[in-house]
């Protein structure tokens, strides 16, 4: 799984990179070191505007969602702290997803992502899991596959009430290749920008094409290094997560 991830682009960097033409700098997002479940992140989309009909045109927006994502028929929200990944596998078939894949795909843009990996401690001789930061070799952003969703909250009364609606997202996984692949045998997927506009455009539904726009991030070129422990707990931020350290 992809369970925590870095962000640090700012949104003026990102609107350039996607050519995004709707964003709100009251929305901003400070940069995240250490992104985990339920934790607001950028993302990109197409859609249009609300109450328009299904051929009205689509803008490119970068929006805060929330990672983990709620089902549009959940009773509540809490089910989305244990839906960060959805598996390309079957990510058409599972009801959870499957409305979204065809019709509510995003880019989640991203500087890397941590895995764990199950090493022994040769001081304690115990077990232990060990962070490693997976990035491109050339430091390029990627760009996640995600989907998001739409979760109407019935405690408020209004439709218009902004507090009505949770907008929510998760990232598209498959078995790992390459250095990730050596750390956990799952990672998330990505696109190229040559297939960016395919992807987010939600006219777009066969789940077979869509899939095969779905390829590793960085095309694979991918390093691994450890880092520190400190990465472990939510509550640690910043670049000093990024720094190497011996295993």
């Amino acid at each position: 799984m992809c369970g925590r991830y870095v962000s640090t682009r700012s949104p003026e960097d990102l609107v350039q990179l996607f050519q995004v033409t709707d964003w709100r700098a009251e929305e901003a997002l400070a940069p995240n070191w250490n992104v985990a479940p339920t934790d607001p992140v950028w993302a990109v989309l197409e859609r249009s505007a609300r109450g328009s009909d299904d051929g009205a045109p689509q803008s490119r927006q970068l929006r805060p969602l929330r990672w983990g994502l709620v089902p549009s028929w959940a009773k509540d929200a809490k089910a989305g702290a244990r839906m960060i990944n959805a598996r390309v596998e079957t990510v058409h078939e599972k009801p959870a997803y499957r409305s979204a894949f065809a019709k509510r795909r995003c880019l989640l843009p991203a500087d890397g992502f941590y895995e764990w990996q199950q090493i022994k401690d040769h001081g304690t001789g115990r077990n232990r899991k060990q962070p490693y930061f997976i990035h491109p070799e050339d430091d390029q952003v990627m760009a996640l596959a995600g989907l998001y969703e739409y979760w109407r909250d019935p405690a408020v009364k209004q439709d218009d009430d902004p507090a009505a609606w949770l907008t929510t997202c998760t990232i598209i996984t498959t078995e790992a290749t390459d250095a990730a692949g050596h750390v956990h045998p799952r990672m998330p997927l990505a696109l190229t920008a040559e297939h960016y506009d395919e992807w987010l455009d939600p006219r777009h539904q066969d789940p077979d094409e869509l899939r095969a726009l779905l390829t590793q991030p960085a095309g694979g070129h991918l390093d691994a290094r450890s880092v520190s422990p400190a990465v472990n707990s939510v509550r640690n931020n910043g670049p000093h997560l990024l720094e190497a350290t011996a295993p």
